[in-house]
């Protein structure tokens, strides 16, 4: 077996005075959700973790889709000696690849890695009554929409032009420190183009390690991160002829039904020269081809004499794992669990957590100079928590509310047709962050709300009947 050892791991250990000084606090190594959070314990030090001689502090990060990419960009930027590992650098993931306008600014992406700009949205029903959304949007605004292997590919190589090694590898195990300064051993195998599809077994010694290696993360089982209920996303990616393709231009559908998925929605979403057709489910995994094929069949015409050029499926997670940080290991992206509900939005909030991360360990270490420990890691998960989980659990509560039945989905899309719910939508959706809104439309929005759920709980006893 080959070893690689980025640099000699010297200068971390104190002088007798400082090991003198610093108090050690026995606590679960872990930031779990916000009820833990809300606990008293705090982990301490008399002093603050040591300067680090003649290196810089070394950080791996496990995964290249957007949560690693942006982190090993971020890490490198900042000082840190960063190594990225990607197991699949052709790797399409499964995925509608919406990403909000916010995150072209903020992660400064180029315009021509996004395929299509969706200005125009059809939230369609169980019963095929359709509605227009995107009515509020401004000129500018728009949903972009890329492919995986492009956006995930791009942010890999501008992680390595500023300073990251990037390893076509795949993540084995990792061996934990002994004392709380000594270096992870991670074994992963490398893959050269020289050594065959077997590649090379090797070992590398870190400070500290990001895991952004998707859903069925080595990263999380090797921190005993805990278990989640997952989704299976099935996805088709169809080349339908140019005059459909042009219906398909600016505009994206989304299918709701029993049909297409009991607890998520199909979809239809345009790329560069084809569409992703595609479906998920939590319950019932087992039918997921069913699903996908009644997707198929709800945008048939639309979609007559189209190839199948790709099958995709992967697993989604549906909310963060129970321990997200251990020690100096991280998770982030679908790692860690950040995929809404109802939406099933992933992209952008993988992006942003891989670089908050990533942040939390440049300040904590000042820029590569010293050692960090999990209270700088911690920070990261605090930042984290209070910026975006009650997105979370407002769409969680959407999502059990309007996903549950037939009836309740026609009420949704009902819903949907409102002017003032599609404004506050997509201002939430494209920037991120909460929309203010009218007193007095907020009221007759729960009163239309009210009114849709009505008549959709009595359409279902009416349902009921007809099939007794």
């Amino acid at each position: 077996m080959a070893t690689v050892t980025l640099k000699s791991f010297t200068g971390l250990r104190q002088s007798s005075t400082e090991q003198t000084n610093f108090v050690s606090h026995h606590v679960p190594s872990s930031l779990s959700l916000p009820q833990r959070r809300s606990s008293s314990l705090r982990v301490t030090a008399a002093r603050s973790t040591p300067k680090l001689s003649n290196r810089k502090l070394r950080v791996a990060v496990i995964g290249g889709g957007p949560a690693g990419g942006a982190a090993a960009e971020t890490l490198a930027q900042g000082g840190i000696e960063t190594v990225l590992i990607e197991r699949k650098m052709d790797n399409c993931k499964p995925c509608g690849g919406a990403i909000p306008l916010c995150m072209v600014g903020e992660f400064n992406l180029p315009l021509d890695i996004i395929d299509r700009r969706v200005t125009k949205m059809k939230m369609i029903s169980p019963s095929n009554i359709a509605v227009d959304i995107g009515r509020t949007l401004k000129e500018h605004e728009y949903i972009g929409m890329v492919r995986r292997e492009v956006l995930d590919q791009y942010l890999r190589e501008r992680a390595e032009k500023n300073g990251a090694t990037v390893i076509n590898g795949l993540f084995l195990k990792m061996d934990h420190p002994e004392n709380w300064d000594s270096p992870y051993t991670l074994h992963y195998t490398e893959y050269d183009g020289k050594t065959g599809s077997t590649g090379t077994k090797k070992t590398m010694e870190v400070d500290a390690v990001i895991g952004a290696d998707g859903a069925n993360s080595r990263v999380a089982k090797s921190i005993d991160a805990g278990d989640y209920d997952y989704a299976i996303a099935f996805q088709e990616r169809i080349r339908i002829p140019d005059d459909k393709m042009t219906y398909y231009e600016d505009l994206a559908e989304m299918y709701v039904g029993d049909d297409v998925s009991p607890d998520f929605y199909g979809w239809v979403f345009p790329k560069c020269d084809h569409v992703a057709v595609g479906t998920g489910t939590v319950t019932h995994k087992g039918d997921i081809k069913k699903f996908q094929l009644a997707t198929r069949n709800r945008a048939k015409d639309k979609i007559l004499g189209g190839k199948i050029i790709r099958v995709e499926a992967h697993p989604i997670p549906e909310h963060p794992r129970p321990r997200r940080l251990s020690k100096r290991v991280a998770l982030v992206g679908d790692a860690a669990g950040y995929v809404t509900k109802c939406s099933g939005e992933g992209i952008y909030f993988a992006a942003k957590s891989g670089r908050m991360c990533a942040e939390a360990i440049v300040e904590g270490s000042q820029n590569g100079k010293k050692m960090i420990d999990e209270g700088d890691l911690r920070k990261y998960l605090e930042k984290w928590d209070k910026t975006y989980l009650p997105t979370y659990r407002v769409l969680d509560v959407l999502q059990k509310v309007f996903y549950r039945s037939n009836p309740a989905r026609e009420a949704f899309v009902e819903m949907c047709a409102d002017e003032y719910v599609q404004k506050m939508t997509f201002d939430s959706y494209l920037y991120k962050r909460v929309a203010p809104g009218s007193p007095l439309e907020d009221i007759k929005l729960a009163v239309n709300t009210i009114g849709s759920l009505v008549r959709a709980n009595a359409l279902r006893r009416e349902i009921e009947k007809l099939n007794v």
